[in-house]
C-alpha cells in the first residue's frame, strides 16, 4: 500500500477496463495494480467502457481508490453505486 500523497509524485499508468468486473477478473486486476506499485507508477483505471460488475467489484473499486489506485473515468451507474455504498457505510 502507499503511502498518503504518493500519488501525486509518481509516474502514472492507465488501466483500461471494460465490458465486465466480476469477482473472478479481480485477482487479475490486483496483479497489474500490485505491479505498477512494484514499479513505482500510480495506477489509474479507465472504467469508461465498464458495462457490468458486481456487488465484490464494487467493493474493490471502493476499497482500493485513493489508496492503491486511482479512478481516471467512470461511468455515472457506477459512481451512483459507490457512492451509495459509502453513505450506506456511513449510516
Amino acid at each position: 500500500m502507499m503511502p498518503s500523497g504518493v500519488s501525486s509524485t509518481l509516474p502514472q499508468v492507465t488501466i483500461r477496463v471494460s465490458g465486465q468486473l466480476f469477482r473472478a477478473h479481480l485477482n487479475y486486476l490486483d496483479q497489474l495494480i500490485q505491479s505498477a506499485i512494484e514499479c513505482e507508477l500510480w495506477a489509474m483505471l479507465d472504467l469508461t467502457h465498464l458495462v457490468e460488475l458486481d456487488r465484490p467489484a464494487l467493493f474493490y473499486l471502493l476499497s482500493g481508490e485513493g489508496r492503491e489506485f486511482g479512478i481516471a473515468a467512470c461511468p455515472s451507474f457506477v459512481r451512483e453505486w459507490m457512492e451509495l455504498e459509502q453513505e450506506r457505510k456511513a449510516a
